[in-house]
């Protein structure tokens, strides 16, 4: 691929950059970058594939790829990613959202659309603690009925509360149902909702510092804040568990993602707290990834 970042126009098309750049990170990802730098997506790349490129178009997709080269994870050179039915603008403030957390937000949506039933006469108060880019939360307010569900959406970090934000703004309607609080855990929440609340949903920070497994460029790239706790991953979990067993209304859920082999532990907190019908669910790959528990 070219590395001066202003070659004649007409002298590359799309589908010659397309090629060399799969010669770097594979062909799925180097169309990703392709449509990213010609603003073509989807069916439309496919119709200007054939086309030259622009100096200007170039010259992005360069500067893509030497971020990609230096290891900056995709998502982040892209600056935003899929998760359900979202895109959502990501970026080193917040963490890439994964298809596991795909699986908290399901388990989440059963969890409120049963309490529906059981609640039927106002709206249901969720709350998406640690919200980061606001994947969970969203998916949410998005995905329930409109007028079904106020939705809280939270982070001790003011920076990633603006993602959470920005991405809040390309909802619609479904976004007059999101409210926002700064701070730590149930700390950010009006003290209204304390027994209030009927789901609180959590992808909170579950690796162990030490924890050897962890990508080097996870570590080098995503927020450590939204990454690592202590006690061997637990600390925030406890947080939640205890918070949980006091904000959550009578029967209401509390759903938290995992970490690998950490099922055992986390039972016993959330028991510890008084919390009730305790269970730990798979990912897709069979590790325990969701521990779903509710107020007595």
């Amino acid at each position: 691929m070219t590395t001066d970042p202003a070659p004649a126009t007409g002298t590359l098309t799309w589908r010659t950059l397309w090629d060399e750049t799969s010669l770097v990170t594979g062909r799925p990802q180097a169309r990703w970058l392709c449509e990213e730098a010609s603003g073509a997506f989807g069916p439309e790349f496919l119709e200007v594939v054939a086309q030259p490129a622009t100096e200007r178009c170039v010259a992005h997709l360069d500067s893509m790829l030497a971020r990609v080269r230096q290891g900056e994870p995709l998502q982040y050179v892209l600056g935003h990613w899929s998760f359900r039915r979202l895109d959502l603008l990501v970026d080193q403030r917040v963490l890439i959202p994964r298809p596991e957390t795909e699986l908290v937000v399901e388990v989440a949506l059963g969890c409120a659309r049963q309490a529906a039933l059981e609640h039927a006469d106002r709206p249901l108060q969720l709350a998406d603690l640690g919200t980061g880019s606001g994947a969970i939360g969203l998916s949410l307010a998005t995905e329930l009925p409109r007028g079904l569900a106020e939705v809280w959406l939270t982070d001790v970090s003011a920076e990633a509360l603006d993602v959470a934000r920005a991405n809040t703004a390309g909802l619609g309607m479904a976004g007059t149902a999101v409210r926002f609080g700064h701070g730590s855990w149930f700390v950010a929440l009006p003290p209204t909702l304390r027994g209030q609340l009927a789901v609180v949903v959590s992808n909170p920070p579950y690796i162990a510092h030490d924890d050897e497994r962890v990508q080097e460029a996870v570590r080098a790239w995503e927020p450590s804040i939204a990454l690592f706790a202590d006690d061997n991953g637990l600390a925030h979990v406890s947080t939640l568990a205890a918070g949980s067993a006091e904000w959550l209304r009578s029967g209401g859920w509390l759903v938290v993602e995992i970490g690998s082999g950490q099922a055992a532990a986390v039972v016993d907190v959330l028991q510890a707290a008084g919390l009730a019908d305790v269970e730990v669910r798979p990912d897709l790959a069979g590790h325990d990834r969701i521990a779903i528990a509710r107020k007595r």
